[in-house]
């Protein structure tokens, strides 16, 4: 019976207290004792071959593996005569082989015996696993242990684990009941075999394992010593103590994570500087009259948000998040209109150039007639060209700068940068976010730092808004501007193509224009993605025969993108055909259907970017996922689209979809991966980290006191790097 959830994979590098340790120790007779830090192999029990293995899986010393941790735990019933066995439960039997066979053909032979004792008779069968009849006849005595099935009027262990008894020798013990570990394994070693080493060095390592957290901060949490959660993990006596063991590790996984955050906090804030923006009323009046419309209530309370932030010396740290077409853009370039009014400089980020061009078009747009100067800069962007940008920007020419990764590179100066701004930030890790706070400006003494704003039009589920962005206050744009028509979304299968395109023919008749979206843009074989190129084909000399259809993807030429979304905004392109280029930043009220080709190659995030790229005009708009998920989380996925057109129930649904793992690991965010934690279950241990985490850093900013030394060391050891803070204090 399960008891312990799995945890997240174990990552390489991502070291537990169980790995930190002093060094080895001698006894009174010079010799040395094991450490944490003593490699396997040199621990009687440990055979080179399983150390070998564990190596393999990033284990490679005692902590190491005290720290690998069971991803479940089994329970084991005492062994028992085999009359008083029941079905459906992991029982353990011993007796006598009393018949064997070898049954089937080829691939499917199956080694089957009956294995007896006084009080009854079990039948035993291990698929794939004839050379058995050469280890295994009657006569010969086994151990065996399995989750029983009812075979007619038999019991059956189907691939048991077994032991061969020596029948001269003392026979081992009935075995009695069990929680048995189940730990993460591989083709070179199986979780029994990693068990049997965890026992070899148990005993060795729980005395040497310091505990970061005190004795009366514990019991006031009820939670158990660092070494006694890991022998409850490892060798538990009860369903409780898993309970209680995996509590206490995945709340020091939450607690190290809020430190971190609060940390970094607390440094930015009481030890860095940003310059006090100018704002009064003739300012917000002369920004307002830049915005080509009225700002809606949840925009105009954002600003206020804003506004207050910036005009403090205070350095700002802000997420900005509303879903897909709310006006994030226009609440950005509020922040940057008001580094301009008080003579600094601007930047903006966008994770690709078509967005950063988008960007760069619509802004110049709104401030057309005014004294803001505002450039482009991407990895497109012409040597020549560039260069002047650079001298312009560390001349204080330039008032605001859109731009790619570019801007990250070591040449690029400001020379009074006050606002950063860093759109759709979940494609940015940890580290360009902090690149972009701590970004070279001319000049500057180096506790002088940028505001920094981040938006995101994937909003992001509570309990990761409460970890991944916990250094960052939130503020949220509710709803759609005035004007929006909502996007009807539909779900078919391949089979309805033909009709998805004569209706598309229809709606491009009518005068509305379409995407159409596709995963690829070559030909990567008779059973790849549908792609650009053999559609773009298709579709002009079938269905939309007659129609004006143009390619967009991401190998276009920066002036031929710009040329092709040019025409697309004036009407002068039907249907543009694309790759994922277009999931942000491109505004064409007049478009008003979505096609997206293999729909189930897409996750939730950018399925709803995509759409989001219609229904933002008057005329109702549709969009059609042409899929058919291959799995249950394919569907999934697919079902929630055709479900709900909010962001916001979104991304809770894609957190239940794909698990804290997907959406919190290192890929994504540049942390490391939480082992135990389950951010989906574990919402008040969150909770009680993060009072914890603000409370301890509020008392000792900098962790610098006597007895935080060990606490201070391993959040260093897990965090330093990834969360920047490896120099504060």
């Amino acid at each position: 019976m399960g008891v312990h959830k799995k945890s997240p994979k174990r990552q390489r590098g991502a070291e537990s207290p169980a790995e930190s340790a002093p060094a080895a120790a001698r006894d009174n007779a010079g010799v040395a004792q094991p450490a944490l830090t003593t490699p396997l192999r040199d621990i009687p029990g440990i055979s080179r071959r399983d150390a070998d293995a564990l190596a393999l899986l990033g284990v490679t010393n005692v902590g190491r593996l005290v720290a690998y941790l069971p991803t479940r735990h089994e329970f084991e019933e005492a062994e028992a005569p085999i009359a008083e066995l029941e079905p459906g439960r992991i029982i353990s039997a011993r007796g006598e082989i009393t018949a064997t066979r070898v049954a089937g053909m080829g691939r499917k032979r199956r080694f089957e015996a009956v294995l007896c004792d006084d009080t009854g008779r079990l039948d035993l069968v291990w698929f794939n696993m004839a050379f058995l009849r050469d280890r295994i006849g009657p006569g010969t005595r086994l151990r065996v242990q399995g989750t029983a099935k009812r075979r007619g009027y038999a019991l059956q262990l189907v691939n048991p684990r077994f032991e061969i008894l020596d029948p001269t020798g003392d026979e081992p013990g009935r075995a009695d009941a069990r929680l048995r570990p189940i730990y993460p394994a591989s083709e070179r070693i199986n979780s029994r075999q990693i068990g049997r080493c965890v026992e070899a060095v148990l005993d060795i390592a729980l005395p040497l394992i310091d505990d970061h957290l005190a004795e009366n901060f514990r019991r006031q949490r009820d939670m158990p010593a660092l070494a006694d959660a890991y022998r409850m993990m490892h060798a538990p006596e009860s369903e409780d103590e898993v309970a209680s063991a995996r509590r206490r590790l995945a709340y020091d996984e939450l607690l190290m994570l809020q430190l971190g955050v609060h940390l970094k906090r607390a440094h930015l804030r009481r030890t860095l500087s940003a310059p006090a923006l100018r704002f009064d009323d003739a300012t917000d009046a002369h920004i307002r009259a830049r915005i080509p419309f009225t700002l809606t209530p949840s925009q105009d309370a954002v600003v206020r948000d804003i506004a207050r932030d910036l005009s403090s010396t205070t350095p700002t740290n802000r997420l900005i998040q509303g879903d897909v077409g709310s006006g994030k853009t226009v609440v950005a370039l509020y922040a940057m209109l008001m580094a301009a009014a008080t003579g600094h400089q601007s930047a903006l980020m966008a994770p690709t150039e078509i967005l950063a061009e988008q960007h760069f078009l619509s802004i110049s747009d709104m401030l057309e007639g005014s004294k803001v100067r505002v450039a482009l800069l991407t990895g497109s962007t012409p040597k020549t060209e560039r260069a002047g940008i650079l001298d312009q920007l560390e001349a204080g020419e330039i008032d605001l700068l859109i731009g790619t990764h570019a801007l990250l590179t070591e040449s690029v100066r400001f020379r009074s940068l006050a606002v950063a701004i860093i759109d759709e930030q979940h494609r940015f890790g940890v580290h360009q976010r902090a690149h972009m706070r701590t970004h070279s400006t001319a000049g500057d003494d180096e506790r002088t730092t940028p505001h920094v704003l981040v938006m995101t039009a994937t909003p992001i589920p509570r309990t990761l808004g409460m970890t991944l962005f916990g250094d960052l206050d939130i503020s949220t744009i509710d709803g759609m501007p005035p004007g929006r028509a909502p996007v009807r979304t539909r779900v078919v299968g391949p089979v309805k193509r033909p009709d998805v395109y004569a209706w598309l023919r229809g709606k491009l008749d009518a005068g509305e224009q379409a995407y159409v979206v596709v995963p690829a843009i070559e030909d990567p074989g008779p059973d790849g993605p549908v792609n650009l190129r053999r559609l773009m084909r298709e579709l002009e000399t079938g269905p939309l025969e007659g129609k004006r259809v143009a390619a967009l993807h991401g190998r276009l030429k920066r002036d031929t993108r710009a040329h092709v979304m040019g025409r697309f905004r004036s009407g002068l392109i039907d249907c543009l055909v694309a790759t994922t280029v277009i999931e942000v930043g491109v505004d064409v009220p007049n478009a008003t259907v979505m096609v997206i080709e293999e729909a189930d190659r897409f996750g939730l995030a950018q399925l709803h970017q995509l759409r989001g790229r219609v229904g933002r005009g008057e005329k109702p708009s549709v969009c059609v996922l042409i899929g058919e998920a291959k799995t249950d989380d394919g569907w999934r996925r697919l079902e929630a689209m055709a479900e709900t057109s909010s962001g916001f129930d979104l991304a809770e649904r894609d957190l239940e979809i794909r698990g804290p793992g997907e959406l919190f690991g290192a890929k994504q965010s540049g942390l490391p991966p939480f082992k135990v934690a389950d951010l989906t279950r574990d919402l008040d241990l969150l909770a009680m980290a993060r009072h914890d985490a603000a409370a301890w850093i509020d008392r000792s900013p900098r962790l610098a006191g006597d007895d935080e030394t060990l606490v201070r060391r391993r959040l260093m050891k897990r965090y330093g790097d990834s969360l920047g803070i490896a120099d504060v204090g």
